[in-house]
């Protein structure tokens, strides 16, 4: 139950269903209360445009991203550990297990381990039932990874997990099964500070390895490097609503394992 309403009862908070449940009051309060219905609207129009310009969506995902920059060099460590959430699976048309926006974490894996940084993969995720049938998610990753040139000899999978606390603890046990102690965490930058908390929380020696980012020096130069280009950062725009929802998703996953215990 935990899992279906950590899922669902967020979106009502998140901007777009915020600004929907605001124009919906408005809607029914329009010809009877007038002045609602505009504060409605206002507090709705106000929302998104704050919300979907880049000055604040890339400031939001920049709180995150930047906190668990990767070392360099890359240390060495006994397990690559690769957490789900970067795959598509095969369901037609599809011909194949396809990478999601997330699938940096796949690829950045594979070439930790070619980098001979550590030699076995563990692969996390299952699969959310109501969110389509299918192999678990550590399964269609591993395709990819074997697609690849891994061999799948290296390649550990652990496919009960359905969120992140679950994929540490599941996880752990792996590693105590096979006596290992220190581990490279690879899943996507604004995910890490979260995930690297829950990690070290089970007692497991995690170096983070960020993939994914969503904001580079470059793109946040670029906001201010003119005044016109400071000016259209202003707009909004579809791609900063989506990344402040998920950053904000983040902080709010945050809050809700910390009040579990799990952090």
């Amino acid at each position: 139950m935990f899992l279906y309403l950590s899922k669902l009862l967020p979106l009502f908070f998140y901007p777009l269903g915020l600004a929907s449940i605001s124009l919906v009051v408005a809607l029914v309060t329009l010809w009877k209360r007038p002045r609602i219905a505009g504060v409605a609207i206002a507090f709705a129009l106000t929302l998104l445009l704050s919300c979907s310009n880049a000055w604040v969506a890339k400031s939001l995902v920049r709180s995150l991203e930047w906190q668990n920059l990767p070392p360099a060099p890359m240390p060495n460590a006994e397990a690559i550990v690769v957490l789900g959430g970067a795959t598509k699976s095969a369901f037609p048309p599809r011909p194949a297990v396809d990478l999601s926006e997330q699938g940096d974490r796949v690829i950045y894996a594979a070439q930790l381990y070619r980098q001979k940084k550590a030699p076995i993969i563990i692969l996390s995720g299952g699969r959310i039932n109501w969110r389509g049938s299918g192999s678990p998610e550590s399964a269609d990753m591993a395709d990819v990874l074997t697609s690849l040139g891994i061999p799948s000899e290296a390649i550990v999978q652990e496919p009960n997990s359905l969120n992140t606390y679950q994929n540490a603890e599941n996880v752990r046990k792996i590693l105590e099964s096979r006596s290992i102690r220190r581990v490279l965490l690879v899943t996507s930058a604004m995910h890490m500070p979260r995930s690297l908390k829950i990690f070290q929380r089970q007692g497991i020696d995690v170096i983070p390895a960020p993939t994914d980012f969503l904001v580079s020096q470059g793109e946040m130069q670029e906001i201010t490097s003119t005044p016109k280009a400071a000016i259209l950062n202003l707009l909004p725009d579809t791609e900063n609503l989506q990344q402040f929802t998920s950053a904000l998703k983040e902080y709010v996953g945050s809050f809700v394992y910390r009040l579990r215990g799990w952090l």
